[in-house]
């Protein structure tokens, strides 16, 4: 990670968010066996006036996209980097699911180290 995703980009980023009047913006984590609790707390997000960001794609649901498992282990890379993408670009991450992984761990690292608020709908899973 480079030093302008925390200084100056970072310092952009909230800038540009505000003279442009954005509403608060939360990216969903957690494991996508938690799509539909995901689903469910985008409603709750979006009803409390936040824009959401979530995962879109549930590589363990099949699907032709991601059916070849070498285009799967490569679609994971790129998807892994566009969630990272999303935590930079929201102001809270909320993790959904009793569960915690080793990807949504490395998640809620990398926003902790950008020092972005992470709430949990399950508290006790905080890996802290």
């Amino acid at each position: 990670m480079t030093s302008s995703h925390r200084t100056g980009g970072e310092e952009e980023l909230a800038a540009a968010k505000k003279r442009l009047g954005l509403p608060h913006i939360v990216v969903i984590c957690g494991s996508t066996r938690f799509m539909a609790e995901m689903a469910e707390a985008d409603l709750r997000e979006t009803t409390a006036g936040r824009i959401v960001v979530k995962p879109g794609c549930d590589l363990k649901s099949p699907h032709a996209l991601w059916s070849d498992p070498v285009e799967a282990e490569a679609l994971k890379a790129r998807l892994d980097d566009l969630h990272r993408a999303k935590i930079r670009l929201a102001d809270e991450v909320l993790v959904v699911g009793d569960y915690i992984g080793d990807s949504t761990r490395a998640e809620i690292a990398y926003a902790r180290s950008l020092g972005r608020p992470v709430r949990f709908t399950h508290p006790e899973v905080d890996p802290k």
